[in-house]
């Protein structure tokens, strides 16, 4: 790896020179993921590891007893502790040239969770619905590992930039992945031994990314795609024609912050603004296929009761970026369209009566606007004004579409195949651990096919690199996203779904189903507690052994006979149910043409029996099938959903 050239982002020439220096200097020096208190795996053998000086003995202290090595020819060295209980804390001395001492250190056990931006997604981002959680999230022996974003086309690297171990607490517990956390809290609640989460996630991100250039050598045109990138010239080409991407006409400055008067101050006068709706996406009131910076404003009667104190103000989601001023003063801002926009407002700066309030949004590609069925409001104690309604609006900027010369489509390097295996996995082996937890697929709906096979390959190629058997490997499979569609219908998220229940076919996997779990216009739910809850309870099942149910139905098979389709199921617990006591829905059957109708359905112990009078001789069965199907109620009596699925007679 040292001999790899790499980009390190937002690293200054500096900084890079001092990474080599401390890969290469004569001192012993540990990987990041090896530091104060860490966790280590219990029960296993424990591997230590690091770097020194070609030939320096290295010599480790631990729990009354030394350890010896010393470095090879290439200058690394490693050390193997005998397996330990769960318990500390403990200290760990290593000497050689120099003295390394380790505090803090507990054994427990260390769970990867690994994914995209639904994995990302720390506890601060859910604030508002986990404020007890984090006010309470006095767990010193839970604690985080947060694995710097990096990217190496290369090969697999040694060691990280940066990192270190965080104990959940209410400061530190904010940065915490809020589905790791609850995963890890209800492990801790259960076992009363202390967990370890290494957090290597990104978000967008696809699956092969995440899988080593040895993972995919099933896959041709992924393998001829990992050693093309490998080709500086070549990347550097890709950048310098991102580069000459250039608009056909120059893009016109933001009036608002331009002009002689700036369009957020309480002494601009308005002139020539237009009403318009918020929530809602511009494109949808009248502005036709604008990508550029519109500005909102709005006068808001504030009442006595709300200046008393600070307040919040809650503006749901905005597409993409926006800014956002009361009175003048900037109480916030978001760079992209994906978190919830709940923005703290000062005391002081509202006064009893009107208020100014006034939103820069900009908008490069879709609708831009204001995202439906989210919080408006401003709130101050007890007290709560709705933002919702009638604003004014005034077009800043109108962005020139791009025209490129000669460029393909944009390469992004997080997205390159083995190329965060390199920077972000390949680091943390052999660092020894229970388990995986896994939260990614919404970056692989356009090729769910191939996720049939993408899947289990990742899953074998993490097991093979970490030598440790077939690791309990638990992942979330997609929740519901996007509009409603009330006819059956074709959908690249149930195809992945469906791909994703087909890798239950690999031992000592298991499978959360969330589709209960999204929201039609959120990427990213905010109930993350049940999906940790219940990666927890496969924990429980296939990692700790416990007789538990711990999924929904899952189904097993279909029998077609007589215009009809018995599905049997397995994870039925103590018998299927519907959630709302109603017949079953989101059936659908169709004949050897596939064109799908809704079905009937009714449950028969633990089968359900579907049928349609329009097909009379039904060759394929769906449930659930679409992005965000309707209304899914096929439960078992422990509350667990049953996975969306599509069965054909074979």
């Amino acid at each position: 790896m040292f001999g790899h050239r790499f980009i390190m982002r937002g690293a200054s020439l500096s900084a890079l020179l001092c990474f080599h220096v401390c890969c290469t200097s004569g001192q012993i020096r540990l990987p990041k993921l090896i530091g104060d208190g860490m966790v280590l795996q219990r029960d296993k053998l424990i591997s230590i590891w690091g770097w020194a000086s070609k030939g320096e003995r290295v010599i480790l202290s631990f729990n009354g007893k030394s350890y010896r090595s010393a470095a090879g020819q290439d200058g690394k060295w490693m050390l193997r502790l005998p397996a330990m209980a769960a318990g500390g804390p403990y200290t760990m001395e290593i000497r050689g040239k120099n003295r390394i001492v380790l505090r803090d250190i507990l054994f427990g056990d260390v769970w990867l969770c690994s994914g995209q931006s639904n994995m990302v997604h720390q506890m601060k981002l859910h604030g508002v619905r986990y404020s007890n959680e984090i006010a309470a999230a006095h767990y010193p022996e839970i604690r985080q590992f947060w694995v710097p974003t990096l990217t190496d086309l290369q090969g697999p690297r040694e060691d990280l930039p940066a990192g270190s171990w965080k104990p959940a607490n209410p400061e530190d517990v904010l940065e915490f992945s809020a589905v790791a956390y609850f995963f890890a809290k209800e492990l801790y609640q259960k076992y009363h031994v202390p967990i370890g989460i290494l957090n290597a996630s990104v978000g967008g991100t696809p699956i092969e990314a995440w899988t080593s250039e040895a993972g995919l050598s099933h896959f041709p045109d992924l393998v001829k795609t990992v050693e093309k990138n490998k080709d500086t010239a070549y990347i550097n080409g890709l950048n310098r024609k991102r580069a000459g991407e250039r608009p056909d006409g120059p893009s016109p400055a933001d009036k608002g912050l331009t002009g002689p008067e700036l369009w957020y101050s309480p002494a601009y006068v308005p002139r020539g603004w237009r009403p318009i709706g918020v929530p809602g996406y511009w494109e949808d009131q009248g502005l036709r296929n604008l990508d550029g910076v519109v500005w909102y404003r709005r006068e808001v009667e504030v009442p006595a009761s709300v200046t008393n104190g600070p307040a919040k103000v809650f503006m749901g989601r905005i597409v993409d970026a926006d800014a956002m001023y009361i009175n003048g003063k900037q109480v916030g801002y978001t760079t992209y369209q994906y978190p919830q926009r709940r923005y703290a407002v000062p005391s002081g700066l509202l006064r009893p009566g009107r208020n100014l309030f006034v939103i820069r949004v900009t908008n490069s590609a879709g609708k831009g606007g204001f995202v439906p069925d989210k919080p408006y409001c401003l709130i101050a104690g007890g007290d709560t004004v709705d933002l919702k309604g009638n604003w004014e609006y005034k077009v800043g900027s109108v962005f020139v579409p791009l025209h490129r010369v000669g460029a393909g489509p944009a390469f992004s390097a997080q997205n390159a195949p083995a190329a965060l295996y390199n920077a972000m996995i390949a680091p943390l082996v052999p660092y020894a651990i229970k388990g995986f937890a896994w939260y990614q697929g919404e970056t692989n709906t356009h090729n769910a096919g191939e996720y049939t096979q993408l899947q289990p390959a990742m899953i074998a190629d993490w097991r093979s690199q970490w030598k440790e058997g077939d690791l309990p490997f638990l992942y979330v499979q997609l929740p519901g996203f996007g509009d409603y569609d009330y006819l059956p219908a074709e959908s690249s998220w149930a195809e992945l779904r469906q791909a994703q229940l087909q890798s239950l076919s690999v031992p000592r996997t298991g499978m959360v189903v969330a589709i209960d779990l999204g929201e039609w216009n959120d990427l990213h739910p905010d109930r993350k507690k049940p999906v940790g809850d219940r990666l927890a309870l496969a924990a429980e099942k296939i990692a700790y052994g416990d007789s538990i149910v711990y999924s929904g139905p899952i189904v097993q098979s279909a029998m077609f006979w007589e215009g009809k389709v018995t599905l049997s199921f397995v994870h039925t617990g103590s018998g299927l149910i519907t959630n709302d006591g109603e017949e079953p829905r989101e059936f659908a059957v169709a004949g050897a043409d596939k064109k799908f109708v809704w079905a009937q359905a009714k449950i028969e112990g633990d089968k359900v029996v579907v049928w349609s009078e329009e097909i009379k001789e039904p060759r394929y069965v769906r449930y659930a099938w679409a992005d965000d199907p309707v209304d899914p109620n096929l439960y078992n009596k422990e509350g667990l959903p049953a996975s969306p699925f599509e069965k054909s007679e074979e």
